[in-house]
């Protein structure tokens, strides 16, 4: 019994040691900047957070972070990360909740968000 959970778990272990991470440094970073019109930045925030529920289930999906200006509440800013920029600008811009969300923020967002795209140049630890 021994020997057998010993075998199992150098095996295992090789497995994982031989499996190739994916390097950090070639996702794609995109920031988006919203701006909620005025008294609606709550159901701007609520609206994000449901999206992003959505969102983070889809294939190519890194992470995500809210952002909201501490001075002025209407400012909202997302920090997404991906490993497929080309996915992220087709297939996920085409996802049933997103398109959702594109039509119901119209009653909460003053206009459509500024989309940029970032590379990582180095990483510091």
């Amino acid at each position: 019994m021994k020997r057998t959970l010993f075998i199992l778990i150098v095996t295992l272990a090789t497995l994982f040691a031989g499996c190739k991470q994916k390097d950090p440094s070639n996702n794609t970073i995109v920031i988006v900047k919203y701006k909620a019109q005025q008294n609606k930045s709550i159901d701007a925030i609520t609206g994000l957070k449901a999206l992003m529920d959505e969102v983070k289930k889809e294939d190519h999906f890194i992470s995500i972070r809210l952002h909201v200006d501490q001075k002025d509440n209407s400012n909202i800013l997302l920090y997404e990360e991906w490993d497929d920029e080309l996915y992220y600008n087709n297939q996920h811009m085409k996802t049933k909740h997103l398109q959702k969300f594109i039509a119901e923020s119209q009653s909460y967002l003053a206009g459509p968000p500024e989309i940029t795209f970032w590379k990582v140049n180095k990483i510091y630890n």
